[in-house]
């Protein structure tokens, strides 16, 4: 047994677990990760076990049942006999419920042996079946930590990036700016159109002051907003 194992079991001890495979939510759990071999196994033996439990205790219910009608019936074969001791139909039955009352405490003695011994192998499954459904679970969830934390990392790293090249596009935008606003200058706008220039850094600015004021105003109507009106 693996030292989590352990920890597992101490961690169990003295609790009363509900018997797993009678339970919707453990199986949903499995709807998620996967059942293992191991734990396949263990679902097929503890149902087994409950269902040989619900057979010894209705069988034994039945059985003692059919005791009954047989030994009321006894009762009534021995008073024949009293007033007809030589009546072989009788003496026969009498043999017959005899032997049949002895088949029934038979069945009766397995069916108490079985519902005594059968509670506690389905405890014992249900118990490993439980840790080994406990460490399917940690291990899914260190392994989901693990990608998270890269996940994490990974975005980390994205939004440091995404910050470096909002300062680079906002450098470049300007640069372009500023020379564009020289050659104009310098050359007049007929001049600049040989250059074929597919970003034009004036239209561009108008429509980032343009963007800029309307988030602007934006921000300023949700914290209007967000002001609680004065009772």
């Amino acid at each position: 047994m693996s030292v989590k194992d352990e920890v597992f079991k101490n961690a169990l001890a003295g609790k009363k677990i509900p018997i797993l495979t009678l339970d919707n939510k453990w199986h949903k759990i499995f709807d998620e990760i996967g059942a293992t071999a191991r734990i396949k196994s263990l679902e097929g033996k503890l149902n087994e076990l409950v269902k040989r439990q619900g057979k010894a205790g209705s069988e034994s219910k039945d059985v003692k049942k059919i005791k009954r009608k047989l030994m009321d019936e006894v009762v009534l074969i021995a008073d024949g006999l009293v007033q007809n001791p030589d009546n072989k139909k009788l003496q026969k039955d009498r043999e017959e419920h005899k032997r049949l009352i002895e088949e029934c405490n038979t069945k009766l003695t397995q069916y108490e042996d079985d519902l005594i011994f059968l509670p506690r192998e389905i405890d014992s499954v249900n118990r490993q079946l439980m840790i080994e459904t406990m460490e399917l679970c940690y291990k899914k969830i260190q392994e989901n930590e693990r990608e998270l934390s890269y996940i994490n990392d990974w975005i980390k790293n994205i939004r440091r990036e995404l910050k470096k090249n909002m300062v680079r596009k906002q450098e470049k935008e300007e640069a372009n700016y500023k020379l564009y606003s020289y050659m104009h200058d310098i050359f007049g706008a007929e001049v600049l159109e040989v250059f074929d220039m597919k970003y034009d850094p004036e239209k561009m600015k108008k429509e980032k002051d343009a963007d800029d004021k309307k988030a602007g105003e934006g921000r300023k109507k949700k914290k209007a907003g967000n002001v609680a009106p004065e009772s």
